[in-house]
């Protein structure tokens, strides 16, 4: 699976999750710092990436938009290093490979998670 991270993660998740074999690249070595976030869906909708981030505006923008990709895997914790919630996260995105490969958001804490398949109705 690919994973593009958002840039509000720290690049050092592309080490953790290229190792438990997953095929991740951070915003910042594809794109502007700056970009705005239908740019980073747009890369990732046409490189069939996940989008790993923190935001709470993606599910916004899968939400207002309709789409059936890209699918989103958001965290939403504290403390979001890969030291922490490394574990958890790649637990997460194998269990629920077949969901974010046919368009998903997935939206995890330390404890639980939800997951909601795309498109998303209002």
């Amino acid at each position: 699976m690919k994973i593009l991270l958002d840039m509000n993660l720290s690049p050092a998740w592309t080490g953790v999750l290229n190792q438990a074999g997953f095929d991740a690249v951070h915003w910042s070595t594809v794109g502007p710092a700056d970009a705005p976030d239908v740019q980073l869906f747009k890369w990732a909708r046409e490189n069939e990436a996940v989008v790993f981030t923190h935001d709470l505006d993606f599910g916004a923008l899968l939400a207002l938009t309709g789409v059936e990709a890209p699918s989103v895997f958001q965290i939403r914790t504290q403390n979001i290093s890969p030291q922490v919630l490394g574990p958890r996260a790649i637990e997460l995105l194998h269990r629920f490979k077949t969901e974010l490969d046919n368009g998903a958001l997935i939206v995890a804490d330390e404890l639980r998670e939800r997951v909601r398949l795309l498109p998303l109705s209002r």
